[in-house]
């Protein structure tokens, strides 16, 4: 498996709880039985389209957060920390001990790790050895990819929520992390209480006078964790206000994958392959993917447009009764985010770079 193009720090390894694998990472080359890696490039470039566009640019700031915090933290300290399905490495026994891949949910490499997890395994996170990755350079195929991940995290929740409570060979404080932030917080409050507070209530709240929100909540908190997403990157703070504008969009997607995986909705398990242009190209740029004569209510997300107009009416009531709150700018703001991604006007130019 080589590449020529920076790609993505990642590799994971797992290991029983007394043999854990060391690999030669000074060395350029590090051999494993039956797998060949090439290391490539610096810590911080990790996908051969990382800066194609801005869309794959807003992809690449929160995908640096999650290796190099949650999956380089969660291996330092042996904690639990999901398996992406991604340039990895299983031992056959530790797959033959977990019961092996299950088709039962659209994340089946996180289901896999869980179980290994339940069985005693552990994971090990070796960042200097570099994959190739290609990030969703559309805004239809990353919303599908979204959705899948979003929907199947929420239904292995309830899938395997009495597994881990019951589980023998992991502690209560792990049990208790896995079951409350990875699964519970993350895969369904967040998005939902997000999505929420930011396109739901802080709009209404400019028509009802009596409703107050708490400054450290719609503002501190927050910008507190947006600043340690993105602050492996100073050179993308400019970026950054663009990142909030779209993930904030993303929250709803996340929010309804959410609900649908926990509580089995239609669709919930549905797999949908992400689209991508793929390495068969002889450069190390990968373009975008190629634009297809599509119906209206493909090219339009009426959703999206929903959400716009609700948004530039509640700010320009806002502008016109300003009261004791002024939302207005964040809201024109966010409306405008809605609006431009319900036409689909990301992921097709180079643009802020």
């Amino acid at each position: 498996m080589q590449g020529k193009a920076n790609t993505l720090p990642y590799l994971m390894l797992i290991s029983s709880l007394n043999q854990i694998f060391c690999s030669e990472l000074s060395h350029s080359f590090c051999t494993i039985p039956k797998l060949h890696l090439f290391k490539l490039g610096g810590p911080l470039n990790f996908a051969v389209n990382g800066t194609t566009s801005l869309l794959t640019r807003v992809q690449k700031m929160f995908y640096d957060y999650h290796f190099k915090v949650e999956q380089e933290a969660g291996s330092a300290t042996f904690a639990f920390f999901s398996f992406n399905g991604t340039a990895g490495v299983w031992r056959t026994i530790a797959i033959r001990d977990a019961g092996g891949w299950k088709d039962r949910t659209t994340v089946e490499d996180m289901d896999l790790a869980v179980r290994a997890t339940l069985k005693g395994w552990k994971f090990v996170y070796v960042g200097d050895i570099r994959v190739k990755s290609e990030l969703p350079s559309t805004y239809k195929a990353y919303c599908r990819q979204q959705f899948r991940w979003s929907s199947g995290g929420a239904n292995l929740f309830r899938k395997m929520a009495k597994d881990v409570l019951f589980a023998k060979d992991i502690s209560l404080v792990k049990k208790i992390h896995m079951l409350y932030s990875f699964f519970f917080v993350r895969r369904v409050v967040a998005p939902t209480a997000a999505c929420i507070l930011f396109n739901v209530i802080i709009p209404i709240s400019v028509t009802v006078p009596e409703l107050y929100l708490p400054v450290w909540g719609v503002a501190y908190i927050p910008m507190v964790l947006t600043i340690v997403t993105v602050i492996r990157h100073p050179k993308n703070l400019h970026i950054m206000p663009f990142w909030i504008l779209f993930e904030s969009v993303m929250t709803l997607h996340r929010m309804r994958a959410a609900v649908t995986g926990l509580l089995e909705l239609e669709g919930f398990n549905q797999w949908t392959v992400t689209k991508k242009v793929g390495n068969d190209l002889e450069d190390t740029e990968v373009p975008l993917l190629q634009k297809t004569r599509k119906r209206l209510r493909d090219r339009v997300n009426f959703l999206e447009i929903g959400f716009s107009v609700f948004l530039f009416l509640c700010a320009s009531y806002n502008l016109v009764f300003h009261g004791t709150r002024s939302y207005y700018l964040y809201m024109y703001l966010q409306g405008l985010a809605f609006l431009l991604l319900g036409l689909n006007f990301t992921g097709t130019c180079s643009c802020c770079q």
